[in-house]
Formats: C-alpha cells, structure tokens, sequence
C-alpha cells in the first residue's frame, strides 16, 4: 500500500503519521493546576521553557492541558516523539508541525513549498542527518514570523543521540525572538543550560515543581468519585510523594477497593496499585547490571555507590547511580554527598521483587551492609542491618564493643536500638547477647529480668580462659550498677555492707571507663551522666539524700545537648525527688517540672518515662498540705512502669499514700500500701540488703500506729533505732513521747540534733518535740523560743505539715493569749477559693494574660495550630506559653490544664 499521492513522508520514504501532531486528551479526572498553567505562561514569554522529571510526572498532561486552557503567547504546534524518530525523521515532524500549524501565515512558503518526497524542497533528504541549508532555511523564515509561535516536542529523551540537541541549539540561536520551544523529557536535553541560564533564555519545572500538592491531591480524589479526609489525603500525598501517575494509580485502586482510607493505611496496597506501572517503565527498561544493582539495593533506605558495590561485587555502582540520577529515574541525590535516595513506592517495589524473583538472598544482603556501615564507622546503621540479617552475634559484639549501651538505653524512638534487639532469640549465646538483652529489660524497667540475664554475661566474661574486652566489662559494671545488682550479693547482710557494695559497683564503672581511650568515653557522654545516676541510686538506698543529691546534681551538669532527652528527664526526676524527701521543696518542685518539660518537649512516650517527677511534686504537694495535688500527682507517677520496678520510687509511693491515707482520717487505709510494698521488697522491719526503703517504711507504720494511738506499735517496730539512719530515730522518738517516755525521747534525739544528716521535715519535727517536752516545766519563754525556731525552718519552704501532724497541743499553744507568735499566715494559708479548711491546689506562680487566653481556647479543645492562628501568635510561641502553665499549674496534660483551671477558679 503506497502513501496517498502529496503526502508528507520522512526520510526513509514512510508517510508522517497525523497522531504525532495531536495535542494529547486529557484523562478522566484530570486537575487544572493554576500553579503550573501560569508558570508555563511565564516561560514561554522567553525562547525555551523544559519540563523535565520522572515517568508519570505529568510533563505532557501538563503541557497539553496549557495548550488547551492555558495563556499561549501565539500558535501552538505539537509533535510527539518516539524512539524510532531518527535525526531526518525529527525534522521532516518538525517542518511539517509548522506546515499544519501555521496555514494562512506568511513567511514558510520558501522553505515548505508543497508536500513533497525525501530530496525536495524544505523535506529532509537522509535518515541519519538533516542538511545545514535546511535549518538556516528554517531560521530565516521563523524570523519572519509576524508573532510568536510555540513548538512543543514532547518525550525529547525519546529521540537517540546527540545530533537533533545540536540541531536545536542552531535553531534556538538564530530562529528570532518569535520562536518560544517547549521541551518536555525525563532528562535534561543536551543543550547549553548552563549558558541559557546565565543569559536568563531558559525556563525550568522541574519533577519537585510537578509533585501534587494535598490540595491537589484532594481534588484529584473527588474527581475519581472520592470524598477523602484531611488525614487520608495527607498520607497519600507523603506516601507517594505528589508523584501524579502513582496518586492517579491509588486513586483508581481505591475507588475499586471499597474503602478508601484502609486503602491509604496499608502501604502494601500502595505499592501493589503502582507495581506494574514501575516495573515496566523502570526497572524492565533497564541493562541487566542495572536491574541487578536496583534489586540489590532496594534493601537499604539510603545508597551510596560504594556500599552498592559492596552488595553487587562489582566498581561501577557510582556510574549507573548517577545515569539513574540523571535520567530521573526516582533516583535522587541527597544535598551534596555520594548518598541518593529512591522514591519511596519504587523502594518498595524493588524489595518486593527482591523477594519474589531472588528467595533467600536479602539475609546475606544485610549480613553485608552491617558490615560495611560497621567499617564507616555507621554503627545505629550497622546495628539495623545486622538486626534484619538475623546476625545477632555479630550486632551484639559490635553494640557492646561501640558503647551503645547508654544510647540503647535512652533510646526512644519506635525503631530504636531496644526495639530492634527486642527480636533477638533467647538462646543466642556469649556475653554480648546477653549483656544486650539486660540492658533491654533494664530499658522497659525490669530489673529482675536485667540481673537474671546479668549473671549469665558474668558466667561468659569471667569464666575461665576468657579475655572480656574493657568495653564488655564496663557494660556489665554499668548494667550492675544500673540495676542495682550488686544488692542481691548482700541480702541478709546491713546496710552498711550494702551501702559499701553500691560504692564500689560506682567505683568499677569509674575505673573501667579509665581504661579506655578518652575520646571513646567523649564520644559517649551519656556514659558519665549515667554513672552518676547509678551511683546515687545506691546512694539513695542507703539513705545518704545529701550525698545522692550531689551525684545527681553531677549527673545533671553532665548532661549537654548530645545527652539523649531520657536521660535527661530521668535525672532531673530523680534529682527533685531526692530534693523533695529532703524537704527542699522549692528547687524540687523546679527539677520535678524541668524532668516533665523534657519529657513532653521530646515527646518521651509513657511507657519510657519515669514516675520520679510526679512522685516528687505529690512529695512537694503533701508537705505542704495540698493533698489534693499530692494525689493529683501520685495517680500519674503510679501509672509509669519504673514506679513498680524501682525500690526507692515503690517505696516512697507506698508511704506517701499512708501518710495521705492518715491525712485523709482514714487510719485503717494507710497500712495496705504498706504491707503491698512489703510483700514485693520484703517485710522491711529487719536489717536487708535495702536499707533506706526498709526504714522508710517502717517509719511510715510507726507514724499510722500513732495516728491510731497505738503507741506500743509505734514503739515497737521501730526498735533498734539506734543503729538506724537519722529518721528513724526521730520517728521513734516521737513515738516514746507520745507514749509519756519523754526523757527516751530526749537522749534519742540528743546525738543527732544538728546532724548534716537530717532531713528539713526531720529537723522541724525535732524543734516540734523539743517545745512538746518544755511545756510541763512552765516555761513560755523557752517554749515559745524552741517553737519559733520550728517555725523559721519551715517558713522558706512553706513546710506545712510537721505541724499538722504534730496534734491539738501545738494548735492549743499558737492560739493562747499570752503566745507572742500568733498564728503564721504562711501555716494556715488556703487557696482564695477553698475557705471551707479543705486541701485544694495552690497557685503559687500566677498565669499571665496570655498563658490564660491559651488556657481559655484549651478549654475549647483547639489544637495548638488552631490556637496559634486565633491569638496571632506562631506555633511555638504557643508551646512556650503552654510549657509556663504546665508548669505553674503543675500539671502535665492538655485535659488536667483544663481541670486545674477549673479549680482555680481560673476558667
């Protein structure tokens, strides 16, 4: 069959196919996007406009749908390329395009004439080339256009070799300023850009330009008969990364899915509706090595060409990575480094292929990247690699040998090292798997699992023949001290001995860390910080607050910016709760509220968080005599898992509810709290291998027994007090004056009044006794001295409740005629609106005008966007003025703000 007689034909004698000069249909569904319609009428105001990026980017809807509906500067010519245009080919579309095009204008007629065959006039004569003549010809006659006019060449990367780019940058330079080409490819054209650039003659969009935006998106979804949330609209978007065949693609799956939104929620279902799509046009497009590198890589989140050489065996990944980049072939460079990135959905799909076409084989892949990242000096990278290589012993070996314990321990994130290790089997042998999984239990604060698996790395490490490397030593000596491991050596023994255990357990970890290099402890600073939180640990369960508080004051001053935030909140907890029991309630309560901010700054999730700063506000709170607040506080602290693992928090939890239980009048509540903790510790009423808990607790059942008048019971159970700490031995002596015994009571306290190693509540209370125990000599004077000097103690701390406890005879002597002191405002105060003599919360700090508009729109349940947009302000200006009435309110929650407020009368 012979073209019609006067039809256009190319080179090789074949007739021009009418297709390629149609302007492309829109498909169904399609979205006008202003955005990208107005920035095509910008740069075709200029000589060359490139719309380059990935397969399904929407380079030709977008340019079609400008033909149609967009601001053209004059005609709009199209031709459409295909791989088997040859160099002749090209031209004989190009000239033609124009011919069809332009009908009715003036100015082509010499170099088009007629149509005609290959060697006439203005038609290309050869296949492989276009004579010179021809586009000087086509240049003279451009720039006799009387307007503009735009030629779009749509797919240009379609076209082989380099000849039509030199050809076109002839033409570009000497067809006149009525020329205006539109080029669309998925890569950039082999023309001088960078000299277009300079001389401001070029006009790019690029793939990023050409991602759908969520409004989009959205748009898009309705088109296809959806009606998309905020939240499945947004997750569509991410996933795909506003890449438009794959939300086009999703969209399409979705309709025929039934439900949308699960639809979004599955990432597999993403990958699926795109899989074929990628597949055909990237992956199958591909040489062989380069499918084979794909397939290879698609195991990692990040690529670099020498790690992509180690998991092929072959040099020439840097090559194939950068033809990737180029061709925009969801390959990208990440900033300036040797690192690139796929698109996430191609990722995926790579790894699914990975899975189907080569069973087996993703294992050793990740056997191999562990140990490449390793060697980088990459080790988190290394660790995840190992992790999804099932090569246990090898990451075990390489997270002790690095020091990552502290990191695995303050790690919060959902991937994180103790996630990652949580998969490790039981069974994995050797002392670095069991030191890891330690310090996994540890991390979700079990600290009986922790020691049991302690013991079996000391049966590894210290066996006989071993060499343990410093750095596995100092993981076990740390993990000991951690969990107090070294208690379990000495029960049965006193406190002194377990006091001194804990000392040296500190001392080890102190001289192990010597004995490495100092700049692989600087490069491990959470190391020192929890060293020191270990040691007041021991510190406190010997009862040596002073000496605890130092040491976490240490702790404290060691934890900069590169110290993880959960370490940070759990010194700053633990610090105010040792502040608290001592009765420094004032910097406790900032230290309690610096651990909470810390905590919902870096968005600590609960199950890592520590109950020590609630314990200590409810501390700060009950001493005070806000019981209300005190159990606002002691439900949250209760709620924390370290609550129910930690000795000391256990205990002062178990105590403060019976003191609040007496508080309350209900005498016959407070002692279960104390008998739970007894069962979980012991019964505490002997000497054991904790000391401070086990005076604690049998303090707080002499002073229940008290409160029930029960003063034999008072006595007894604390019997032997002489050989106990400080507390207990005021406690006792306040049971024998109670019990009429008051010269006992008297030489009790004698050696310890003055001690540095009282407490503030312990002192006052010994001033309380001392003024008790003058009243039958009929002295005002000197009584109302001793009682004076109670009061000036207590005065800066607002400690309230010593003289709360202390019984009718001291309200009796504050409100006698003849009592110089009277009745101190700061003892009785009330909050303004609780004048019923009930406990309430009391504001200490009052809010500011603003912290109380952002307290109003709480009220309303506005997210803090929506607050910042009704006061005018920025996002994190909001969050500063939440983080002051969290703090001033003592609260932790959006909702206990709200309720607070209320309370206060301040909503």
């Amino acid at each position: 069959m012979h073209p019609a007689a006067g039809a256009p034909l190319d080179p090789s004698g074949d007739p021009l196919l009418a297709a390629k000069f149609s302007v492309p249909a829109v498909t169904r569904g399609f979205v006008r996007r202003k955005r990208l319609l107005d920035r095509l009428a910008v740069g075709t105001n200029g000589p060359l406009t490139v719309v380059t990026g990935p397969a399904g980017a929407g380079k030709t809807t977008l340019v079609s749908s400008w033909t149609r509906w967009g601001t053209a500067p004059g005609p709009v010519v199209w031709v459409t390329l295909d791989s088997c245009d040859t160099p002749g080919a090209f031209w004989a579309y190009v000239v033609d395009a124009f011919r069809r095009g332009l009908t009715g204008l003036t100015g082509l007629t010499e170099l088009t004439g007629e149509p005609g065959v290959p060697g006439e006039p203005g038609v290309p004569g050869r296949a492989g080339g276009v004579d010179h003549s021809l586009l000087v010809r086509l240049c003279s006659a451009l720039e006799q256009l009387p307007e503009p006019v735009v030629l779009v060449l749509d797919g240009l990367d379609k076209v082989p070799g380099r000849e039509v780019a030199s050809g076109l940058e002839f033409v570009l330079d000497h067809a006149g300023p009525q020329l205006r080409l539109v080029l669309t490819s998925r890569v950039d054209p082999s023309l001088p850009l960078h000299r277009y650039r300079t001389e401001d003659r070029v006009y790019e969009i690029r793939g990023g330009d050409l991602a759908f935006t969520p409004h989009e998106v959205d748009v898009l979804l309705r088109g296809h008969g959806l009606v998309p949330g905020a939240e499945t609209v947004h997750a569509l978007t991410s996933r795909t990364e506003g890449w438009a065949a794959g939300v086009r693609l999703c969209a399409l799956a979705m309709r025929g899915s039934g439900d949308a939104d699960g639809f979004v929620r599955s990432f597999t279902a993403s990958e699926h509706a795109v899989a074929d799509y990628l597949l055909a046009e990237i992956l199958d497009a591909q040489p062989a090595a380069t499918r084979e590198l794909l397939l290879r890589v698609s195991i990692l989140d990040r690529v670099h060409p020498d790690l992509a050489n180690a998991l092929t065996g072959h040099e020439d990944a840097e090559l194939i990575l950068t033809r990737l980049t180029r061709a925009n072939a969801f390959v990208e460079p990440i900033g300036d480094t040797r690192w690139c990135r796929f698109h996430p959905l191609f990722a995926a799909v790579l790894h699914a292929h990975l899975r189907s076409r080569r069973p087996g084989l993703e294992t050793g892949l990740h056997r191999r990247a562990a140990r490449w990242f390793a060697d980088s000096g990459q080790i988190t990278e290394a660790l995840a690699h190992a992790a999804a290589g099932e090569d246990w012993q090898y990451g075990a070996t390489e997270a002790v040998q690095h020091l990552m314990i502290g990191r695995l321990l303050a790690d919060t994130g959902a991937a994180g090292l103790e996630e990652l290790f949580s998969r490790m089997p039981p069974d994995v042998p050797g002392a670095e798997p069991a030191l890891i999984t330690a310090a996994c239990h540890l991390s979700r604060h079990d600290s009986a699992g922790c020691r049991t698996h302690l013991a079996q790395a000391e049966h590894h490490l210290y066996r006989e023949g071993a060499r343990p490397t410093p750095e596995a030593q100092l993981t076990h000596a740390l993990l000991r001290l951690l969990s107090g491991a070294y208690e379990q050596r000495h029960t049965g023994a006193d406190g002194a001995a377990a006091q001194h255990a804990g000392e040296q357990a500190g001392e080890l970890v102190g001289e192990l860390m010597g004995r490495l290099p100092p700049l692989r402890i600087k490069e491990h600073p959470e190391i020192e910080v929890l060293r020191h939180h270990g040691l007041a640990r021991a510190l406190l369960m010997s009862g040596r607050l002073h000496d605890a508080g130092t040491a976490l004051a240490e702790a404290v001053r060691a934890c900069g910016a590169e110290v993880p935030p959960l370490v940070r909140h759990q010194c700053w907890g633990r610090l105010a709760l040792a502040e608290a029991i001592d009765g420094a309630l004032t910097v406790a309560a900032d230290h309690a509220r610096r651990s909470l901010g810390v905590a919902e700054e870096h968005l600590i999730p609960e199950p890592r968080r520590s109950g020590a700063g609630h314990l200590a506000l409810a501390i700060v709170a009950f001493e005070r005599g806000d019981v209300r607040t005190a159990i606002h506080h002691l439900d949250p602290a209760e709620a924390l898992p370290d609550t129910h693992d930690d000795p000391l928090l256990m205990t002062e939890t178990a105590v403060l509810w019976a003191r609040v239980e007496v508080a309350r009048g209900r005498q016959s509540a407070a002692l279960a709290p104390l008998d739970e903790i007894g069962d979980a510790l012991g019964d505490g009423l002997g000497p054991t291998s904790l000391p401070w808990p086990a005076e604690r607790r049998a303090v707080a059942r002499s002073a229940v027994a008290l409160a029930r008048g029960d003063h034999a019971t008072a006595v007894s159970v604390l019997d032997g007090a002489e050989s106990g700490g400080p507390s207990r031995t005021v406690a006792l002596a306040l049971a024998h004056l109670a019990a009429g015994h008051t010269e006992t009571a008297l030489r009790l306290v004698a050696p310890i009044d003055g001690s540095p190693g009282l407490t503030l509540p312990d002192r006052v209370r010994i001033r309380l006794l001392r003024t008790r125990a003058a009243l039958p000599d009929g002295d005002p004077a000197a009584t109302h001295a001793l009682l004076a000097q109670a009061l000036d103690a207590a005065r800066p701390e607002q400690l309230r409740q010593p003289f709360t406890e202390a019984g009718p005879w001291l309200r009796h002597l504050l409100h006698r005629p003849d009592s110089p002191l009277g009745v101190p405002a700061w003892l009785t105060a009330r909050p303004p609106d609780r004048q019923d003599g009930q406990d309430g919360p009391v504001l200490i700090e009052p809010l500011s005008g603003r912290e109380r508009e952002v307290l109003a729109h709480l009220e309303q349940m506005m997210s803090t966007d929506e607050i910042a947009t009704a006061l005018h302000l920025s996002v994190n200006t909001v969050k500063t003025h939440l983080r002051g009435l969290y703090r001033k309110l003592c609260v932790s929650r959006r909702r206990e703000a709200v309720e607070r407020g209320r309370e206060l009368r301040l909503l």
